[in-house]
């Protein structure tokens, strides 16, 4: 007895199942190819570096390759990882990714990683074209119906984050994450300490316990100082404290750890799978936030989220860019069991003059209601953007770079 199954749609797969000899035999492999034609990079503002990949096929896809203060470096890093694409085929993406990264006998960093990572992006953005299916289709299929997104809050002042914050909770917003502090010292005054647990303080009270807070250290805090402040941040019930130490200090999270019972998160300033595993072995993280325009793109964030999810260890993208990263990040969330919220950059003050809806054709895509984004069923990464705006911005562009802080006696301190 013989079973015929014919897959035609794209690929015009065909295959045998012979009962009496068990056996599958493929007679036809492959009747499409799509090979890489043109990549074209567009520096946008407000912060942003956004790559078109165009295929010879005529099937377009964007991706997002940029480290925040270095979009003109990490342009030269995808140019010359273009020399190598053209003609490649387009759907190779594991091999492309291989090749890109293994063939320099320097690799890894913020640099490479991230032009890799927006190569990674523009490539499944054409593979889920090419289909007809979201991306997160092609990595076993959704997990979920809604991802809980979290919005940035600002002021300096007590009072002026507590208003912020009850402004983003009128807006539908279920989770909210603040700046822990400004500038702080290696060794920083009591008084120091309580202006910034004041701020916090009058956030949760303006909110309520109902609604996420996650406070964000940014690095900024030094061993000593970050013990002081997870301790004092105790009685507020935080989502999660973020990058308490710099990611090069990260040995120093063992013994804070012992000093607080909040979970912590950290991880935008990590690279590869590689980066994430003495983190993940140490065993005193709670929360990982790998970024998909940095730590090698989509297909590397799942790895570093299939990872995590043996250590029992939960998944927060990094995102406080732009449109495409965001989108890969939901593509992520979709199809990833332990990542339970986005972080995404609507009104952040970094957006002061393009915002994350300006230039797509269907702002509505992100549509947060409730403070939830509902999974999105278009192709590819579910966005389409509005290439005569990005046209139109990339001839103004931006020089963004990040400001650099001092303390009182001149010496440089953590931004």
């Amino acid at each position: 007895m013989r079973f015929l199954l014919s897959v035609h749609a794209m690929k015009g797969v065909r295959a045998y199942l012979h009962s009496d000899n068990d056996y599958f035999q493929a007679d036809t492999v492959r009747t499409h190819t799509m090979k890489i034609a043109t990549l074209e990079l567009f520096k946008v503002p407000p912060r942003w570096l956004f790559l078109k990949i165009t295929t010879d096929d005529g099937i377009v896809g964007w991706g997002e390759p940029v480290v925040e203060g270095r979009a003109e470096t990490v342009k030269t890093a995808v140019t010359e990882m273009g020399e190598y694409l053209i003609g490649k085929e387009a759907s190779h993406i594991e091999d492309i990714w291989q090749t890109l990264y293994r063939s320099g006998f320097y690799r890894g960093g913020p640099i490479l990683t991230s032009a890799i990572s927006g190569i990674d992006q523009a490539l499944w953005d054409i593979k889920g074209k090419s289909l007809g299916v979201p991306v997160y289709d092609l990595l076993g299929g959704p997990v979920r119906d809604k991802v809980r997104v979290y919005s940035w809050i600002g002021g300096d002042k007590a009072t002026e984050a507590a208003e912020h914050a009850r402004q983003r909770v009128t807006a539908g917003y279920t989770a909210l994450k603040m700046n822990a502090t400004a500038d702080f010292e290696w060794i920083d005054s009591a008084l120091k300490v309580q202006e910034a647990v004041e701020r916090i303080a009058a956030v949760r009270e303006a909110v309520g316990d109902g609604i996420g807070l996650a406070v964000d250290f940014h690095g900024r805090l030094h061993r000593g100082m970050a013990k002081v402040m997870a301790k004092e941040l105790e009685p507020y019930k935080l989502l999660f404290i973020e990058e308490p130490v710099l990611p090069e200090n990260n040995e120093a999270l063992l013994e804070l750890a012992r000093h607080t019972s909040i979970p912590i998160a950290t991880g935008e300033r990590l690279y590869t799978r590689w980066g994430f595993k003495p983190l993940l072995t140490s065993g005193v993280v709670d929360i990982i936030q790998p970024d998909l325009s940095h730590t090698g793109g989509i297909w590397e964030g799942r790895k570093i989220a299939a990872m995590a999810e043996a250590f029992d260890v939960a998944v927060a993208p990094h995102c406080p860019l732009g449109p495409i990263t965001l989108a890969s990040s939901l593509q992520l969330d979709f199809c990833t069991p332990n990542a339970f919220i986005q972080e995404q950059s609507l009104e952040i003050h970094y957006n002061q003059s393009t915002d994350l809806l300006d230039y797509l054709v269907d702002p509505h895509v992100f549509h947060y209601e409730d403070g939830f984004v509902p999974r999105s069923t278009k192709p590819g990464l579910g966005i389409e953007i509005n290439e005569d705006k990005v046209r139109e911005a990339a001839s103004i562009g931006h020089q963004w770079h990040n400001p650099v802080w001092r303390n009182v006696d001149g010496s440089i301190t953590e931004w």
